[in-house]
């Protein structure tokens, strides 16, 4: 594995675990601010780049580059996030940073669950603190690309058309209805929705894949012409993640 694919796999899973949510004060774990995941998702991939120095956005450009970043600004359409690979730290100097993790998703720590910086409860009490979330500009100054030793990962499937088997990597596993059980991947799902203006119901993204989220599911699947099922499996993964 590469080391950019393990900072990626570091940042999804800080995404996906509720131990971990948002706080400036106390942000080198278990807890995390923008900067902190992003610098401990590297180093902890075997990037030294907190141990060069790297503590907050704003020197997090000068230290990435001295530690085999390299600035492809230039090859990136901001404003779509065309020309953006798995990997990519994207950076304002003085606000924000987040990580691009494929499929037109970027990961982030952006606030806590009382929409500030500091003051919150430990882990992710709302399941948006540290969370997956559709390419946005920030606006970003500069986009940071890793140049690995090892040999560049294959390059990101197209999405399969729809009506065909379908094989869901891990990052995106399939969900269907289970009110039941509540789901970290479900309230990313539910957030995914919610920006594209589809009703998942008055109690928001609370993570249990209930009536109202199939329902909302459904209706995009319509919308989007592909097989109208309520199961979010790797076709309709890769149209909601794309828009």
């Amino acid at each position: 594995m590469t080391k950019t694919e393990q900072a990626v796999k570091n940042m999804e899973a800080l995404c996906t675990d509720n131990s971990h949510g948002y706080d400036q004060t106390n942000r080198w774990g278990p807890d995390y601010d923008c900067s902190s995941a992003v610098i401990t998702a590297w180093q902890d991939a075997g990037v030294p780049v907190k141990a060069s120095g790297a503590s907050y956005t704003g020197n997090m450009y000068s230290v990435f580059l001295s530690c085999g970043f390299k600035d492809v600004t230039a090859q990136v359409n901001l404003a779509t996030g065309a020309g953006l690979q798995r990997g990519d730290v994207l950076l304002n100097h003085r606000n924000h940073t987040a990580m691009y993790v494929g499929y037109g998703t970027l990961a982030q720590a952006s606030q806590n669950e009382d929409g500030g910086t500091t003051g919150g409860q430990p882990g992710d009490q709302t399941g948006n603190e540290i969370r997956l979330r559709s390419y946005y500009n920030f606006p970003w100054d500069v986009v940071l690309r890793f140049v690995d030793s090892t040999p560049e990962p294959t390059p990101e499937p197209a999405p399969e058309p729809a009506g065909e088997t379908c094989t869901v990597t891990a990052e995106y596993p399939v969900l269907r209805y289970d009110p039941t059980q509540k789901s970290v991947w479900v309230k990313n799902l539910q957030n995914f929705l919610i920006e594209r203006g589809f009703d998942i119901g008055w109690m928001g993204a609370d993570g249990y894949y209930g009536a109202a989220t199939q329902g909302a599911v459904k209706k995009f699947q319509e919308d989007n012409k592909i097989p109208v099922t309520g199961v979010v499996d790797s076709v309709t993964w890769a149209k909601l993640i794309s828009i």
